[in-house]
């Protein structure tokens, strides 16, 4: 996800934010809970966070409180934070990863939840529909099966005996690509005649 793809992200879920209702009711400043997996690697997403809610004129230390977390590579910790939002009352939840707002969801069906860098929310069970999410859980999906599909077409047209197809991605981002994806990439592929492959370890990982 781009700097551009999550400032936007932001830009729409923020409007949906309760923040000034929940907060005076409590009678305290509203507080975002953001769970991320390490800061370095999340480091740009939370200055386009934090700019973000600049212009919406949420400043943190002002009128505003920033809690932020870190998994730091284990996944039981996206439960402790998740739960220890959900004590400290936080006004809204904002997740990094699949995993991170699946422990959201667990938590808490009330605190609304804002998540970004999830590529398959519906298979994955976060929400009900892309069209209609419902619940608590709203934010910005990686990618989706009809892109995939619009994608493998032009590809078609541009290598009309295509017959193998092989797609390269990070170690860190080798889950993108959802089930619904996968599906309709292996269905295009199987239509002519071609097939998939999975890239051997000795190119996914050949040295710089």
């Amino acid at each position: 996800m781009t700097r551009r793809d999550f400032i936007t992200l932001l830009g729409g879920a923020a409007a949906a934010w309760p923040l000034t209702v929940r907060a005076q009711q409590a009678g305290k400043v509203p507080t975002i809970g953001f769970l991320g997996a390490n800061p370095s690697i999340e480091s740009y997403r939370v200055a386009a966070f934090v700019q973000r809610l600049r212009e919406l004129a949420w400043v943190d230390g002002r009128n505003l409180a920033i809690e932020y977390r870190w998994a730091e590579g284990s996944t039981e910790r996206f439960v402790e934070i998740t739960t220890e939002f959900v004590r400290r009352k936080v006004d809204v939840i904002v997740t990094v990863t699949t995993p991170a707002t699946l422990a959201a969801k667990q938590a808490t069906a009330v605190i609304p939840i804002v998540f970004a860098v999830v590529s398959d929310p519906v298979g994955t069970g976060l929400v009900a529909s892309l069209a209609r999410p419902g619940g608590n859980i709203t934010g910005l999906v990686n990618q989706a099966s009809d892109i995939t599909g619009k994608r493998l077409d032009l590809l078609r047209e541009v290598v009309p005996d295509l017959r193998a197809l092989m797609r390269e991605v990070e170690r860190a981002r080798r889950g993108e690509l959802s089930a619904d994806e996968r599906e309709a990439l292996a269905n295009k592929l199987t239509d002519t005649g071609a097939r998939t492959a999975r890239c051997p370890s000795a190119f996914r990982h050949r040295p710089a």
